[in-house]
């Protein structure tokens, strides 16, 4: 590979010096017209660092390229009343059918709307269900709660009633065999 680098650099310096020696014989400048257009010259600049520059320079129109460009009109036909007429009619349909059209897609974007505030007031409503039943649940559950434990302090309170009066019979009886 730098082999091949080496043999081209080579190479480009022999072409410069060719060039060179070649412009020392042939002095007379040249045109350096590239491409010729019919109202355009396209000639090259001496070349830059960056790369080629052009120079592109426009003909002025003249009457005889006008008439090469311009394009004969097609012929004019000779229409009749019934033409025109049937001309009016289709352009009537069309406006009609472009009319059903745009009302039809109203119509499915009016169903389209209804069905959806259907679908939320539907939603809204098993919502509001939902979230009533929950909260049915949860306060038969906290009365229930309450029940549980209103019962067990009344048993708690019964219990001690009870402990209560073993004690004061068992101390009865204690006084009883004292005395």
């Amino acid at each position: 590979m730098a082999k091949t680098a080496t043999a081209y650099k080579e190479k480009m310096k022999e072409l410069s010096v060719l060039s060179l020696i070649c412009s020392c014989f042939y002095p007379e400048t040249r045109n350096k017209l590239v491409c010729e257009f019919e109202d355009m010259e396209v000639k090259a600049i001496n070349k830059r660092a960056s790369g080629q520059a052009f120079e592109v320079i426009l003909k002025p129109l003249s009457p005889v390229s006008d008439a090469a460009h311009s394009l004969p009109s097609p012929p004019k036909k000779d229409i009749s009343l019934e033409d025109i007429e049937k001309k009016l009619e289709a352009a009537e349909d069309r406006r009609k059918y472009q009319e059903a059209q745009l009302l039809r897609a109203l119509a499915e974007k009016r169903e389209h709307e209804r069905d959806v505030l259907l679908k939320a007031m539907e939603e809204n409503s098993n919502f509001s269900k939902m979230a009533e039943e929950k909260l049915q649940m949860k306060m038969e559950q906290i009365k229930e709660n309450r029940e549980a434990y209103l019962a067990a302090m009344l048993e708690r309170l019964q219990e001690k009633e009870r402990h209560a009066a073993v004690v004061r019979r068992n101390k009865e009886l204690k006084e009883e065999l004292t005395a």
